[in-house]
């Protein structure tokens, strides 16, 4: 059941738990933790990107594990378009990234997802350009309106490389898909490594955040190309204090995941600990957890 007195849900990503988990042990993890859902990962990968063919025996068996243990899965991770970006210049590759979003709607749809986080990539392992550009903000148009059909938000993730990596462009991007149902989900800790000043970042775009990651970085100098992963909270040089601070000011509701990564054996001891951390800087910053 969700507590609606609580100032918002917090979550954990889903590969902050090691790969080998099944799905009842990484969903009882969360919850022993103290989480309040888990982020599901649909990425390039091939074993995360076969989810998209789950049959729905296996879709509401998931499902079902989901009510029995109170740990529904609240948002999609969705970086599969990293290797079939909507703005390639390649024709089949496009057509695929279509495949991608259906199947990841009809995929939520069924596992009562509401946030699909869609990659901020043009393109990623092509050549960029005003062609790949204007090819992106086609295939979002086309794809928003999957999602309207299905009532699933679409949150673009700012990223952790120049192309979209601040709300302000974001802000930018929004004016040609003006969709409700297209709105953003800023990572704070990429947005700190390319050195914007993220309280006004989130400030800016406040009616049209939908999600939030938190997460550790290390910033882009002019002798360091920053660090945006592998990092535990705490480890980085993201001001979690101001950020909760402007979380309050906005009367931010809607819910947070902590992004990090299993790397070693201490993987469950680093979730409680991350959370532990942030949610004494929430409250030393007034916004309760």
């Amino acid at each position: 059941m969700i507590n609606h007195q609580k100032k918002f849900r917090l979550g954990i990503y889903e590969k902050a738990m090691p790969a080998s988990l099944d799905w009842e042990a990484r969903l009882q993890k969360a919850k022993e933790a103290g989480f309040d859902f888990v982020e599901i990962s649909i990425d390039e990968s091939d074993e995360r990107r076969a989810r998209l063919d789950w049959s729905d025996q296996e879709i509401y068996r998931i499902r079902d594990l989901c009510e029995q243990l109170e740990m529904p899965l609240q948002s999609m991770c969705l970086s599969a378009h990293r290797k079939f970006p909507f703005g390639s210049m390649d024709e089949a590759t496009r057509e695929h990234a279509f495949v991608i979003m259906e199947k990841a709607i009809t995929l939520a749809f069924k596992l009562g997802i509401r946030c699909i986080q869609m990659a901020g990539y043009d393109v990623y392992y092509e050549k960029q350009s005003q062609e790949t550009h204007l090819r992106f903000i086609d295939g979002m148009q086309k794809a928003v309106k999957m999602a309207e059909r299905a009532g699933i938000v679409l949150g673009v993730e700012i990223m952790d490389t120049p192309y979209l990596n601040s709300l302000s462009k974001f802000e930018v991007l929004k004016r040609h898909i003006p969709s409700p149902y297209f709105m953003a989900y800023p990572d704070v800790g990429n947005i700190t490594g390319w050195n914007y000043d993220v309280v006004t970042e989130l400030k800016l775009s406040q009616s049209h955040i939908v999600q939030v990651h938190l997460k550790d970085t290390l910033k882009v100098t002019d002798t360091h190309p920053g660090q945006f992963r592998d990092l535990v909270i705490g480890e980085g040089q993201v001001d979690f204090h101001s950020i909760f601070t402007a979380l309050k000011d906005m009367d931010y509701c809607a819910p947070l995941v902590i992004e990090m990564w299993a790397q070693d054996e201490h993987w469950y001891q680093n979730m409680i600990d991350a959370k532990t951390k942030l949610e004494e800087i929430a409250h030393g910053a007034g916004f309760d957890l």
